[in-house]
């Protein structure tokens, strides 16, 4: 019978040309093969060839079964259905047994091949295979409802030919007689067949059910992996993957798994005699679907400074099976690791105090979602674990827990539900905050699906790190010019604290101690610190030159040493500080007697850079020309320079330059320091433009302007 039950799907989209030419009207009406769907399919039929006639016996056999079998099913029929199947019948009877064992044996076949290429990966555009397998699913509770409805008929002629028999009965009782004594006799085997219809419908309805269920699980477990995948692809967006947020999809297929159980549990309650498990695996079936329903569509920050205000949105995809006047409320309580593992903990002992915890599941009738949405919450305290070893306190981590119980329509008790947000770092100030990501990053970067929470390998190979920091690098930037194999060689090196031009790092391991606890080699900060910074001050002042390829950025001297000694003078690169966090520098080249010398300048910071933007630098210091390897560098940068904006405010207008070299001296005096070894000095110098009415040419620096002039 379940071939015959995918087979009544595909039937639907199937034009009548071909559903006749599968199933003849004149020789093997498609009535034959609905109604006797499961004895069909219970007899071997492969062993039926024209040419054998040791078996004309057998086939014989089977066609007065299916005649008789046709007969039983008419009397059940109204009218016009009844009156057609008995012409099939009459039909059958002039039919050669083999030749009609062999047409059924040739249909089955043809339906098993059409089968085969409906599930091959092929399919319709725009459709999915569990969505055509709701569809299917739905038509079975179409098929579940005739068979109920033909049930219920049957007990009613049922109980109306009892109450006969039993009147029959009284009379022949007082009056005994032949003939009452024969309608009695045909009265008691019209009820017997009534039963045995009555009970071979019911046996039917328990097969669908079984079939049913096997495939709505099915389905069901398709919908959760798509579910847990979503999930996986928000906690790794953290980094700067891409995700799509858009859970429509999603919600309707949530919805039509909802309507197919709730439908065949109406089915099942109306069906007698039918066993209370398949109640029990609807019931279990409905609290994965509701629990798997309920996603943090909009996750809290996942580093969190108490006393401070965040927000996160809770969103529940079976929003319009809510009980109408019966509103839910969802509430927040922040949880450690160990209750992340078990929730019965989690119930038991709270760790932090949490303020405005809960809110109210709205359903938005414009946008069709329900929502929670917790809009001000803050953590007022927190109640650390006891750390490990020199485990500090943004490496321990939290999640927020929200629980609400739904009550669904049918059903006595509430389903209760919670869900777990992405790990959080909770902290108390903001000096904290660096490191706290870096625990963040490493956990979306590396934790395995479907882990134990919040367990993340300690240790991972560089290949997998430079990875997440090229993703992390381009997401926080906000630019598509990727880190070039010579910036991710040179990180590897940073991080491993190798000498350059070191071999193929790729395959060694890099450890969270040395991403972000144990600070680099003759320095006071870890790599991270040192990385965030370089990625912030791009974000913030030098994304557009980063994506036009104008910087080379993560870049070793010896390297620069390497590729500016053959250049001309002049030639230069910039890179980011080794020494300094979120400082960028100017490599250039210039020769004395000959022999070429490679200067760094001072690094700009976010500081220098608020003062006046990097490209304005570059046209100020006139030891640089040509952006390596051969590019004038007003060629590169000049849509970058801020052009003076004339003014009629009647003020001599102000500028500043950067000049490179030893700080100026007025009047034969430093105004600030003396010349550094191996590194440039920047200095200030504001010029006044255009010369004065008196001739004079006013040339002097900005820190010597006088305190009494306008």
């Amino acid at each position: 019978m379940a071939q015959w039950l995918e087979m009544s799907y595909v039937l639907t989209n199937m034009d009548d040309e071909r559903i006749n030419a599968l199933y003849p009207p004149d020789t093997f009406p498609i009535e034959i093969r609905h109604y006797l769907c499961q004895w069909m399919e219970e007899k071997d039929w492969e062993g039926f060839n024209p040419d054998q006639s040791d078996k004309e016996q057998l086939a014989q056999a089977l066609l007065s079964d299916c005649i008789l079998l046709l007969e039983s099913v008419a009397e059940q029929q109204n009218i016009v259905e009844r009156m057609k199947l008995l012409q099939i019948t009459k039909n059958l009877m002039t039919r050669p047994a083999m030749e009609f064992a062999v047409k059924i044996r040739n249909i089955l076949r043809q339906e098993k091949m059409i089968l085969c290429e409906r599930h091959t990966p092929k399919r319709t555009e725009g459709k999915t295979p569990d969505f055509e397998d709701l569809t299917f699913m739905k038509s079975i509770v179409l098929q579940l409802q005739d068979r109920r409805k033909r049930i219920h008929s049957c007990k009613e002629d049922m109980n109306w030919e009892m109450v006969n028999y039993e009147a029959l009965q009284a009379v022949h009782a007082k009056t005994p007689s032949e003939h009452s004594l024969r309608e009695l006799q045909m009265l008691s085997k019209k009820i017997q067949q009534l039963k045995i219809n009555q009970s071979s419908l019911i046996r039917e309805c328990l097969g669908v059910f079984t079939e049913t269920l096997t495939k709505l699980k099915q389905c069901q477990d398709n919908f959760i992996i798509k579910m847990n995948v979503w999930q996986w692809e928000q906690h790794k967006s953290v980094i700067g993957y891409p995700f799509t947020d858009d859970l429509s999809h999603l919600q309707n297929w949530s919805e039509q798994l909802f309507a197919v159980n709730s439908n065949l549990r109406q089915e099942w309650l109306l069906i007698p005699d039918l066993p209370k498990e398949i109640g029990e695996k609807l019931t279990c079936l409905l609290q994965e679907l509701i629990q798997s329903s309920f996603v943090v569509e909009k996750q809290p920050p996942q580093v969190i400074k108490t006393q401070s205000k965040f927000s996160a949105v809770v969103r529940y995809l079976l929003g319009e099976s809510l009980v109408s006047g019966q509103p839910v409320t969802m509430k927040a309580q922040i949880i450690n690791e160990l209750q992340a593992r078990n929730v019965n903990l989690a119930l038991c002992d709270n760790v932090g105090e949490l303020i405005n915890h809960t809110a109210i599941l709205d359903r938005n009738t414009a946008t069709k979602t329900t929502n929670a949405n917790f809009r001000h919450m803050s953590i007022k305290k927190i109640k650390r674990a006891d750390r490990k070893g020199a485990e500090s306190v943004t490496e321990e981590k939290f999640a927020l827990m929200f629980l609400a119980e739904i009550f669904i329509t049918g059903h006595e008790t509430p389903f209760k539900i919670h869900i777990n947000s992405q790990p959080v770092v909770v902290i108390v100030h903001g000096s904290q905050d660096i490191n706290a990501v870096a625990t963040i990053i490493w956990d979306c970067a590396f934790a395995e699906p479907d882990r134990v929470p919040f367990v993340v390998p300690d240790r991972v190979t560089w290949k997998m790190m430079i990875e997440t920091l090229n993703v992390k690098f381009c997401s926080e930037v906000g630019t598509n010019h990727h880190l070039n194999p010579y910036n991710k060689h040179f990180l590897a090196q940073k991080i491993f604290d190798q000498p350059e031009y070191a071999s193929d790092l790729s395959d060694s391991v890099v450890t969270w101690c040395q991403f972000n606890k144990e600070v680099l080699a003759g320095r006071n900060f870890t790599f991270w610190q040192w990385f965030e910074g370089a990625m912030d001050l791009t974000k913030k002042h030098l994304k557009p030159y980063w994506s036009d390829g104008l910087i080379f950025g993560f870049i070793g001297k010896q390297h620069v040493h390497l590729i500016l000694k053959e250049s001309p003078s002049g030639t230069f690169l910039l890179r980011f500080s080794d020494s300094e966090i979120g400082g960028i520098t100017i490599a250039y080249v210039s020769h004395e007697n000959g022999i070429p010398m490679i200067q760094n300048i001072q690094p700009f910071t976010r500081k220098d850079l608020e003062i006046r933007c990097l490209g304005d630098r570059i046209r100020d210091i006139n030891e640089i020309l040509y952006l390596y390897p051969n590019v004038l560098k007003h060629d590169a940068f000049k849509k970058f320079y801020t052009e003076q904006q004339p003014t009629n405010s009647g003020y001599i207008p102000v500028s500043l330059q950067t000049k490179v070299g030893t700080v100026p001296e007025i009047d034969g005096n430093h105004v600030s320091g003396d010349a550094l070894p191996d590194l440039t000095v920047l200095s200030m110098e504001a010029h006044c433009d255009p010369v004065p009415a008196d001739g004079m040419d006013y040339d002097f620096y900005f820190n010597d302007f006088p305190k009494n002039s306008t």
